[in-house]
């Protein structure tokens, strides 16, 4: 199977929009039940799962949080809890001091400087220590029900591979899905994406000859070149 390699030619807006027709059509989207990253119940606690969840397995992040929001549920609450005492309760989710001092500083600054509010911009929320464009991006569109793409390792993969984007990281996908995705995919578009990821085109075994998307899919198109070299 060919790798996705930067610099490829990318899919037309017409196609790109077709594209996320066909993944409209065949993805779920948004859930009724969607609701904050880790399905919590409010900005403040969103905010901090997202934080925690950064290189984390999804059961290590709620195990994580479950443990830290049974002992607080407020920015007050958790800085006034010793740092000893919140780095035991996320273990779990691993790089706990890190994410302790990132979480210290964070309620710090909400107090400080947002009456304890969390922001609903991307740039107020990526000046909040620890957060950073994904985090932003997937509060705004769980939680303040923002339209906005945000790209996660699932999202990344699945956009560079069909040609939709050709970034080298997934903050410049995501720079990118604001521009190259239409207007009417933004909402859902996180949602089209992920889904495909896990379901169809997926990291290692791509399910490629019978995806939906495959006449229109650079990825698929290389590696249609790389068998038949192969075969001559």
């Amino acid at each position: 199977m060919a790798k996705h390699q930067r610099g490829q030619r990318l899919l037309p807006e017409s196609e790109v929009e077709e594209a996320f027709r066909r993944l409209k059509s065949h993805m779920p989207g948004r859930t009724a039940t969607a609701k904050g990253p880790k399905d919590q119940p409010d900005p403040f606690r969103s905010v901090v799962s997202c934080i925690l969840s950064a290189q984390s397995l999804d059961r290590n992040t709620a195990a994580a949080t479950n443990a830290l929001f049974a002992l607080v549920k407020t920015p007050d609450e958790l800085l006034a809890l010793p740092d000893e005492a919140v780095a035991q309760a996320i273990r779990p989710c691993g790089l706990y001091n890190m994410k302790t001092r990132n979480l210290k500083a964070l309620c710090r600054t909400l107090i400080d400087e947002h009456e304890r509010v969390v922001p609903q911009t991307r740039e107020e929320l990526m000046r909040l220590p620890g957060v950073g464009r994904k985090c932003a991006d997937i509060v705004m569109s769980f939680t303040f029900d923002a339209d906005v793409i945000a790209v996660d390792t699932h999202v990344n993969r699945v956009a560079n591979r069909i040609g939709i984007t050709d970034e080298a990281t997934a903050d410049r996908t995501a720079q990118a899905l604001e521009t190259r995705a239409p207007a009417w995919a933004q909402r859902d578009g996180h949602f089209w994406l992920i889904q495909f990821g896990k379901a169809v085109c997926k990291s290692q075994r791509p399910r490629c000859e019978t995806c939906f998307l495959n006449d229109l899919c650079l990825f698929f198109s290389a590696s249609k070149v790389v068998v038949t070299e192969a075969v001559s």
